[in-house]
């Protein structure tokens, strides 16, 4: 108990550890953020590359989540290519990973985009953040995330087709060992008992299981069917069920509406169990950490001024999550070519990266409802990516 600790303590050793505990009590909320230079869209929505030199990755304050300030600028590079979960801050906000998946490099007196295998570890304790170290990965490290304890993380390497493991010790990161699979892997994420992972096969339009054991992970052939091109996932935080983002269009919006798969994790073995319609072009998925609402962030095609789908702006397809049962209840409109969403810690907000409109969008949790406050967090950059600290 707290008080047998403290007897024998001076009183002033004693206000010293009451302070030190309220304060790690209220560790600030951080967002980490990676915006990418290089990449733009013609009017068909082809990619048009730029030298690189000049992406960064934010590391954002959200103790008042309707004025961001950011904290540290880093100069990371970063791509928009992938799920937009390439960025990651450990459980106890100590270690942040940025998987750098792609770089654009002289063909000639062209640019192409190549695979790139670095990944990236900052220092959250450092003041402001800072890089600590740049390891060496797979080929296009792409979608991570860290275990429950922070002790691991799992890294998706898309043009390698395997999942680097990583053991985390603070800044200490290492690759202890890589997964085969058998084809492109998007993205991996833990359940919240750190027991078992789930790893999004884009190409293959499957959703693969993973044992974790004694810092072994095992692809146990457990394959489960999701939509069309699925691009991330989320586990809710009672590990019950896990949702996916099918994107539909290989990584692009195609005019026609997609999903996100269900998929019950108590099942033995698990299975999915619905797939709930949500608009063109799903790539972003955040779930509230509340568990009661999960948001899908659709492309709506608008960095394809020429298609017949275009719109300017994307949006959002709010899903409420009763047991088991998700249902699509709003659409709220966004900024353009979103791509990443994050909750705040106590679920009250969630921020939507907005690529081409190079800032954030943010929206109020009233019970279910979610509204948008029509504030906008300016980014000096175009957000491909974001993650929140909890």
């Amino acid at each position: 108990m707290l008080v047998n600790r403290l007897v024998g303590l001076s009183l002033g050793a004693v206000m010293l550890a009451g302070s030190g505990l309220l304060h790690s009590a209220a560790a600030k909320p951080f967002m980490i953020v990676g915006l990418d230079e290089k990449v733009s869209w013609d009017a068909d929505g082809k990619t048009v590359l730029a030298a690189p030199g000049k992406d960064q990755v934010l590391i954002v304050d959200l103790a008042d989540p309707e004025n961001p300030k950011t904290v540290a600028t880093l100069p990371l590079k970063n791509s928009v290519v992938g799920p937009p979960v390439n960025v990651d801050i450990d459980p106890s906000g100590t270690v942040a990973l940025v998987a750098d998946s792609v770089d654009a490099t002289k063909d000639g007196d062209a640019l192409k985009q190549v695979p790139d295998s670095k990944i990236y570890v900052i220092d959250m304790k450092a003041n402001p953040p800072k890089l600590a170290a740049t390891i060496t990965g797979g080929k296009q490290p792409s979608g991570l995330s860290f275990s429950p304890d922070g002790k691991m993380a799992l890294v998706a390497n898309r043009a390698d087709n395997s999942i680097s493991v990583l053991s985390v010790n603070g800044t200490d990161v290492k690759i202890t060992d890589t997964v085969s699979m058998p084809d492109s892997v998007a993205h991996v994420v833990f359940t919240p008992d750190g027991k078992r992972a789930l790893a999004a096969r884009f190409p293959a339009h499957k959703v693969s299981m993973l044992d974790v054991a004694g810092g072994k992970v095992t692809y146990n052939k457990i394959d489960l069917p999701t939509g069309q091109w699925p691009y991330n996932i989320v586990v809710a935080p009672n590990g019950k069920i896990a949702l996916t983002s099918d994107n539909g269009g290989a990584g692009s919006s195609d005019g026609s509406v997609d999903t996100a798969s269900v998929i019950d994790l108590e099942a033995n073995p698990p299975r999915i169990i619905d797939r709930v319609v949500v608009g063109d072009g799903p790539e972003g998925l955040a779930i509230s950490p509340k568990g009661d609402l999960a948001v899908s962030v659709i492309l709506r095609g608008s960095n394809m001024k020429n298609a017949f789908f275009y719109q300017k702006n994307g949006s959002i397809s709010v899903l409420k999550i009763d047991g088991k049962k998700v249902t699509k209840t709003q659409d709220i409109e966004v900024g353009g070519l979103p791509e990443a969403a994050v909750f705040t810690p106590d679920g009250k907000y969630i921020l939507v990266g907005n690529f081409l409109s190079q800032d954030f969008s943010i929206l109020k949790v009233n019970g279910g409802k979610v509204t948008d406050t029509g504030k906008r967090f300016k980014v000096p950059g175009h957000p491909a990516s974001a993650r929140m600290g909890h």
